[in-house]
């Protein structure tokens, strides 16, 4: 039994690796890559601390290259969805009764293998899995990974030592209780480390969860469960199947245990689900809690002061890295006619230079798209702005899907600040420009708020300081994440919390503690050391 109050090694952002030509991490990545092109792997799925398989297998093949088959993962069905929600159930009580700083103990170690042994393995599988090219890879899978196993390990002490006052004679205490129950997180394909979150947050505070995966994301989820296993996890505090959406959903939403949902995904799956929770809460035990991150209609708005070859480089990095596959990316711009000539020239020249194809090689800054469905949608808003009397293609709008599904970074101009692809979500390759005319700032301050449902990132670039001020003060609501002379994406764990509002999602800020908050339920315990005696009071008396 300890006797001592532990505080865990400072948390720090995990150093991204540059794999520059002849570096020992860029050699180690190409052995990690040709040992996953190099086999067939079969994925199982982890319940129970078993490694589960079934014999309707799936094939896994990368959005760049569909003739090359990585492997197979077993396809689940709702016997399994059950047998996880079981083990789940049947580890909680030894799990949340584990002293924290061993729950602790194995997401740090966790930490620690996925920057040293695993890191070329974790790399590797997120650039195969879901076309992300080395530096996208790197600074998801495991930088900020490994930040959010430290981070949330630092936060998560910082709760447990949050404690309320005692009058004298009494101690008032505070307990920091997992849920009551089990927490099902549902994760997306774009960020592999998000993927390990949903899961490993709600975890370390001793919640027991299900967690399902994206289907195009399997590859390096399994990567994920390795590295806890190793770790130390003990078996059903995280349980991972592969199973059909609607499949999990009919049992696990109607299961009276049910206690959170940790999401990331559309808004409209999001909607439903909430509904879904909604509809049955005289089922549950308790309220559960539902936590989501979902869709952005991100932007960037120029002042006429600001710097266009700046803004020229937010755009096409907030825009185009990782394909605008980041809830995050800059997906409309706003930019007035005094910078456009020179904005457009900046954006044409570093846009024209990108070069795209498979990520095994190195050079190429942009990959394929996730997949088919993704692809089709995308190249239909661009085939739409082809034809579109109101919009035009600055550069960019081909597409290929012959051998991967590879889509060109698109520049869309459009005389109509509410045409098609300035309201609605692409989630793609695609950035839509408006012009406007300089002296009609404040106006496009009004439309930037007001054209989308969501609130999620957004960015200002201004040299004047009064437009950056009227621009934080007009757009307070419209992002989660603001930035000012910066790219609308790149948030980091314990800088930048990430999160947005409206139809972005609950705003629970993972990278801080304030997500933490949401996988406790606090008992306030009173201890009185010396207890009355009698009821009467002294106001009873008579004079």
């Amino acid at each position: 039994m300890s006797n001592a109050i532990f505080d865990v090694p400072v948390a720090m952002n995990e150093p991204v690796f540059s794999y520059a030509p002849g570096s020992p991490e860029k050699e180690e990545l190409k052995k990690a890559l040709k040992a996953f092109k190099g086999k067939k792997t079969n994925i199982p799925m982890y319940i129970n601390g078993k490694k589960v398989n079934t014999k309707n297998k799936v094939e896994i093949r990368p959005p760049h290259e569909h003739e090359h088959v990585l492997g197979h993962y077993a396809k689940g069905d709702g016997t399994h969805v059950k047998m996880a929600i079981n083990a789940a159930l049947k580890a909680k009580e030894s799990w949340a009764a584990m002293p924290w700083e061993h729950r602790a103990a194995i997401f740090l170690k966790a930490a620690e293998l996925l920057a040293g042994p695993y890191r070329a393995k974790m790399n590797a599988a997120t650039m195969l899995g879901q076309s992300k090219n080395v530096y996208q890879a790197e600074i998801d899978a495991v930088a900020e990974f490994c930040d959010f196993l430290r981070y949330n390990a630092q936060f998560m002490t910082e709760i447990y030592a949050e404690q309320p006052e005692s009058a004298p004679g009494i101690w008032n205490r505070m307990e920091h209780r997992p849920l009551e129950g089990f927490v099902f997180a549902i994760t997306p394909f774009n960020f592999t480390s998000i993927a390990g979150n949903l899961c490993a947050a709600p975890a370390m505070l001793g919640n027991t969860i299900v967690w399902k995966p994206a289907e195009t994301q399997i590859f390096s989820a399994a990567v994920i469960m390795e590295i806890f296993e190793e770790a130390g996890l003990p078996a059903g505090v995280i349980n991972l199947i592969y199973t059909d959406g609607p499949v999990a959903g009919d049992i696990i939403f109607e299961h009276p245990d049910l206690a959170g949902l940790h999401f990331t995904g559309s808004t409209k799956v999001f909607q439903n689900l909430w509904q879904t929770i909604g509809n049955n809460i005289s089922k549950y035990k308790s309220y559960p809690r539902v936590v989501g991150e979902t869709g952005g209609k991100d932007f960037i708005v120029a002042h006429r002061s600001a710097d266009a070859k700046t803004l020229a480089t937010a755009m096409s990095r907030g825009a185009f890295e990782f394909q605008g596959q980041k809830c995050s990316a800059a997906s409309r711009a706003y930019v007035p006619s005094n910078l456009w000539t020179a904005v457009s020239k900046h954006l044409v020249d570093q846009v024209s230079s990108f070069k795209m194809g498979n990520p095994e090689d190195f050079t190429n800054f942009i990959n394929a798209v996730i997949d088919e469905r993704a692809f089709d949608k995308i190249s239909g808003y661009i085939a739409k702005a082809k034809k579109a009397k109101k919009a035009e293609i600055l550069i960019g709008g081909k597409y290929d899907k012959s051998k991967g599904y590879f889509i060109e970074p698109t520049v869309i101009v459009t005389t109509d600040p509410h045409y098609l692809t300035m309201e609605e979500e692409i989630f793609g390759p695609v950035l839509t420009v408006y012009v406007y005319d300089p002296k009609k700032y404040e106006e496009t301050l009004e439309i930037v708020d007001k054209t989308s449902p969501y609130a999620l990132t957004g960015a200002i670039f201004a040299k004047d300081r009064v437009a950056i001020q009227i621009a934080s003060d007009k757009l307070k609501n419209a992002a989660g994440n603001f930035y000012i002379n910066d790219k609308p994406t790149g948030a980091v764990v314990g800088q930048q919390p990430f999160g947005g509002g409206r139809g972005s999602g609950t705003n629970d800020k993972a990278g801080s503690i304030l997500n933490l908050f949401r996988w406790i339920s606090p008992r306030t315990i009173k201890e009185n050391f010396v207890p009355a005696v009698d009821y009467r009071y002294p106001f009873l008396s008579e004079e």
